[in-house]
């Protein structure tokens, strides 16, 4: 309705209820009724028409701006068809969803946040305790030991070679989950034989299993091969990982074994040892990168603290599952799939 329609309109609604007064004073009360009826009928045209211009529209486009800051750029075009007749029904709920989205965001930015300074805090205990070391090692040495004690420099040396290839080796992994995270590891899938990979593995850590007084065990046969697809290489690491976690924390004269359970189109592979086990509000954790549920103890033990880490994102590159179950003060399970090849 253009605004000289508009004006007609109050001018008539106006002059119609001056003469129905004056009609009504006269006694004629059926043309006052009737000329009254049509003031009525024109008000709730004009209110209609002024509610349509001022109110309507303007929550009709603050919906379309939520929308707009709901949608992607290519979903934009479509606008016009997804808004109903009840724009402020849809104004309202597209509000509560906003919100209800906005606090999730802060919540996850909050999680983010204490994240970010644990991660810190840890990669910073991380790097600072071999480098000291070292660094009092080296000022030790110069400060004369050499030629005041050549046995004990050979002995400070070795400690800080030891120092150095910790620091090293948490570089590397850092620089590998890093890589993980982003992607760039491409894998290379083949099909191979678990069982066999399975025995390699514990060949390699045979040496540390006895130093600490574990005993592995494999509780299949190990001359029955059952094939995988994967990544040989990165399943390996995943499987040297979980070995190697299940001796530093498990107890002298203890048990580690693995098991394999084939499933419907995977095969379930299990570490199970009966250490010291976690604390079950510890457990959704434990695949955190330098998460420690033990600090003093894992400090004994060494490692990166990102092991597990590695662990969870290679299996999830093969689009597989880890998990972990544990019961503190008698033992951890480490779990993960890895699909079967198809026959035939």
């Amino acid at each position: 309705m253009n605004l000289s329609i508009f004006t007609l309109l109050i001018s008539s609604s106006i002059g119609l209820l001056i003469a129905a007064t004056d009609y009504f004073h006269r006694g004629s009360l059926t043309v006052a009724a009737l000329l009254f009826a049509t003031v009525t009928v024109l008000c709730y045209v004009i209110l209609l028409n002024l509610f349509e211009r001022f109110i309507y529209k303007r929550i009709r486009n603050v919906y379309k701006l939520i929308r707009n800051l709901k949608l992607d750029k290519g979903l934009k075009d479509a606008l016009g068809e997804q808004i109903t007749d009840d724009p402020i029904r849809d104004a309202e709920r597209e509000v509560q969803d906003w919100a209800k989205q906005r606090v999730s965001e802060l919540e996850k930015l909050r999680e983010q946040a204490k994240f970010r300074k644990e991660f810190l805090s840890n990669i910073s205990h991380e790097f600072k305790t071999p480098l000291f070391a070292t660094q009092g090692y080296v000022e030790t040495l110069q400060d004369g030991l050499i030629d005041d004690d050549p046995e004990m420099a050979k002995n400070f040396l070795e400690k800080a070679a030891r120092n150095l290839d910790r620091l090293s080796y948490l570089i590397q992994d850092l620089d590998e989950i890093s890589k993980l995270e982003m992607g760039i590891i491409s894998l290379t899938i083949e099909t191979f034989d678990i069982v066999a990979l399975i025995r390699d593995c514990m060949e390699d850590l045979e040496g540390k299993a006895r130093q600490h007084d574990i005993h592995m065990r494999y509780t299949g046969k190990l001359n029955h091969p059952i094939f995988v697809k994967g990544d040989r290489k990165r399943v390996q690491q995943v499987i040297i990982n979980l070995l190697d976690n299940s001796i530093k924390y498990g107890k002298k004269g203890g048990m580690t074994s693995i098991s394999i359970f084939p499933l419907f189109e995977q095969v379930l592979v299990e570490v199970t040892d009966n250490g010291v086990g976690i604390d079950e509000k510890n457990l959704p954790r434990v695949f955190e990168r330098f998460f420690r549920t033990d600090a003093s103890r894992s400090r004994e033990v060494g490692g990166s603290g990102i092991g597990l880490a590695i662990v969870k994102h290679i299996i999830e590159a093969h689009e597989q599952n880890v998990n972990v179950r544990s019961t503190e003060g008698i033992g951890t399970t480490f779990g993960f799939t890895l699909e079967q090849p198809k026959h035939g």
